[in-house]
């Protein structure tokens, strides 16, 4: 890359050794189905491959959270059969490891601070460019912030558009081979928000480092973050996992089941009906289980016969 350097260890290659997967919600609500789906998918994959499944929550977005959400995420999870390796890591603690993280990366000089809001973003790209993807940022205050302007975000660069740094390929275990190129679709992407709080891509590589994960399984709407999850952990000089992205669960208008749209929360009185609703979007047989135990027995079998690889 043109003046940035990737630490050592970082040709993205597959982690090897004992397969560790990871649920990780946020506690802005209680799990829907949407989330059981996701968490189902994880859970089968650890068992398939005999490993292990870890769970962490996701709270670096405090206005978005709900009170005793992750309490009544912990014990949705315990009702339904779920059974989870070590101490549950809480992101909204690990404020030391992201900031170490940011200032190596400051150091090597991938980072730069942003005075841009959103409007002005938008209007910069209505008017300099006609690409149809408003969300690429124009590189407005790459080269130093604007006169007086004081910086409201810390934005990591990517490769300019003649290197080949910028494109970013990986396997999915479900869609396939995937491919970005970060300068054309995304370009500098933020790690530390205007208000403070730390960025979501920055806080999950770091973690899944942190935990040893082997294989990220979660839901298809996150699989246009991971190319910029990948750039990071190579410009970190960390492992890349194996990624397994499932189909999200939609409403019956096409949008994605979640809270915005009206997901309803599990009913932990009826376990059994709600995993055999997750098994059927997951594309699992039809189960005849009458208990919980009897059921994840079956869908293990069924999952490894259907997704696992040796």
């Amino acid at each position: 890359m043109s003046q940035l350097e990737y630490l050592p260890n970082s040709d993205a290659s597959p982690l090897t050794g004992r397969y560790r997967g990871r649920f990780a919600p946020s506690p802005t609500g209680p799990l829907h189905l949407g989330s059981l789906a996701a968490a189902m998918a994880g859970w089968l994959d650890a068992r398939a491959h005999q490993g292990e499944w870890l769970v962490r929550i996701e709270d670096i977005d405090p206005p978005r959270e709900v009170a005793g959400a992750t309490e009544n995420i912990l014990a949705t999870l315990t009702d339904f059969g779920f059974e989870w390796s070590g101490e549950v890591m809480v992101q909204s603690q690990r404020g030391a490891a992201y900031q170490a993280a940011f200032d190596r990366l400051e150091q090597a000089g991938w980072l730069y601070p942003c005075a841009c809001t959103r409007k002005e973003i938008s209007d910069s790209i209505t008017a300099s460019t006609t690409t149809s993807n408003a969300a690429v940022y124009p590189g407005t205050c790459r080269s130093g912030l604007p006169e007086g302007r004081p910086p409201r975000a810390w934005r990591m660069r990517v490769a300019h558009t003649n290197d080949s740094g910028n494109v970013i390929r990986f396997d999915d275990r479900h869609f396939g081979p995937q491919q970005q190129n970060l300068t054309t679709e995304v370009g500098d992407y933020v790690l530390k928000r205007a208000d403070g709080f730390w960025a979501y891509q920055l806080a999950v590589v770091v973690d899944d480092a942190e935990q040893g994960i082997t294989d990220v399984v979660r839901g298809s709407d996150l699989l246009d973050s991971t190319p910029r999850q990948i750039h990071l952990q190579r410009a970190l000089g960390l492992p890349t996992p194996r990624y397994l992205h499932v189909p999200v669960v939609e409403t019956k208008l096409g949008e994605k089941l979640s809270k915005q749209t009206g997901a309803k929360a599990l009913d932990r009185k009826h376990p059994l009906a709600e995993l055999r609703l997750a098994a059927q979007h997951l594309g699992l047989e039809a189960f005849g289980a009458t208990s919980i135990t009897q059921f994840w027995s079956q869908a293990t079998a069924s999952w490894q016969k259907r997704n696992v690889k040796y």
